[in-house]
């Protein structure tokens, strides 16, 4: 009886065993099952939701885009670098697709397989020059318009840009710079660094030993816009000019500025007086200025007039006259050179002379152009600044 009680305790395992196994599986496959099930079938709305999420995930190529406006790669590729030979046709179909699509071009993997990339770049020198911000964005324009792309960097007012440029032509395979701001005094040895076509924006070499031919440049006369506004301050009957600026030698705008100051006064027979020379210890930025004009108010120098070298100074040296006692244009009369936007609303409104930024911004981008797509020559050139009347200059 014990003998027959075990057998029929194995067989019972034995025949429950498989049912165990059977089971276990079921419970583990059943889910995965029918999820590929439901994703497959045609007439599931869950299922069809889940394929069209999957297909919308996948990255759109070019060879996408061509093969659905049965055109060439190549062709796609011309269109979206906006190159002339296409057909007006066919440029329409491609834009079509590309927006419908939304597809975004990799112009990473591109450079990639290329020995350069379709790209200029920008190295804006003074992260905080509020001189650059209208000018960036006619560059931007002028840049994407022409089919190439911008790369931006900005540095401190006192990096070197020769170095950031040329580190920036190699990580990013550059066709061309541009650099908004930088030094007057420039050496061959140092643009050595850089191995491809430039333009220097808003500044000139005029301290410096490049040949003319090597490099390009547009600017303003900054002497002659000096000595223009320091004019008009001794045509409304002021004698006793001062000057606020970083530095008398620096070898930059600076330099250039306060020689147009002083030819000014000479020309027009008026001695020079050091005394009337406040320098900010080499820099544009308003807390030094500030400080600068206070220490010129404070020394007890009779002065009718002041000439700033920028905007941002002048705004400081109105503030530090305001908190002396004295008023603007009442007993001092305040001039500048920029025509920054910020300056039209301090009050009372700045006279100042306006360097035309945009039409900087857009002659650098048509002369590197001209060098990148025709193989024109480098070239200089001046623009003349404007006096934007305002309320900070009075008649004597």
């Amino acid at each position: 009886i014990r003998r027959q009680r075990q057998m029929c305790i194995r067989d019972s395992k034995l025949f429950n065993a498989p049912k165990f196994f059977l089971s276990a599986f079921v419970r583990l496959t059943l889910p995965v099952m029918l999820a590929i099930m439901r994703s497959k079938r045609i007439g599931n709305v869950t299922g069809n939701v889940l394929a069209k999420r999957v297909r919308s995930c996948r990255t759109m190529t070019i060879k996408d885009i061509a093969k659905q406006c049965g055109v060439s790669v190549s062709t796609v590729s011309r269109v979206l670098n906006n190159r002339p030979d296409v057909s007006e046709a066919v440029r329409r179909r491609v834009l079509t697709v590309v927006e419908a699509e939304s597809y975004i071009p990799n112009n990473s993997a591109r450079d990639l397989v290329s020995r350069q990339s379709d790209a200029i770049g920008v190295v804006v020198r003074g992260m905080g020059n509020l001189f650059f911000s209208d000018m960036l964005k006619t560059v931007s324009s002028e840049i994407d318009r022409s089919g190439y792309n911008m790369v931006l960097r900005f540095i401190d007012s006192d990096a070197d840009e020769i170095k950031a440029g040329a580190i920036l032509e190699r990580e990013k395979k550059l066709r061309a710079l541009l650099f908004l701001g930088g030094r007057y005094d420039y050496t061959p040895a140092e643009l050595s660094l850089i191995g491809v076509p430039y333009v220097c924006c808003s500044y000139s070499n005029c301290f410096g030993t490049l040949r003319e031919e090597d490099f390009s440049s547009v600017t303003v006369d900054d002497h002659k816009t000096a000595y223009q506004a320091v004019e008009s301050l001794i045509k409304l009957g002021h004698r006793r000019i001062a000057v606020l600026l970083p530095s008398c030698n620096d070898r930059s705008v600076s330099e250039l500025r306060y020689n147009g100051y002083c030819a000014a006064l000479r020309d027009n027979g008026i001695a020079f007086d050091p005394a009337l020379v406040a320098e900010t210890g080499g820099c544009f930025e308003m807390p030094e200025s500030y400080t600068g004009m206070c220490r010129l108010i404070d020394s007890g120098v009779d002065f009718s007039a002041v000439f700033t070298l920028s905007d941002t100074m002048a705004i400081s040296a109105m503030k530090a006259l305001e908190d002396r006692g004295r008023r603007v244009p009442e007993d001092c009369s305040v001039i500048a050179i920029d025509g920054l936007t910020v300056s039209e609303y301090v009050s009372p409104t700045l006279t100042t002379l306006v360097q035309p930024a945009e039409e900087m911004g857009r002659e650098s981008v048509r002369i590197l152009l001209d060098i990148l797509d025709n193989g024109g020559a480098n070239r200089h050139v001046r623009l003349e600044a404007k006096v934007r009347p305002g309320a900070s200059v009075k008649q004597l």
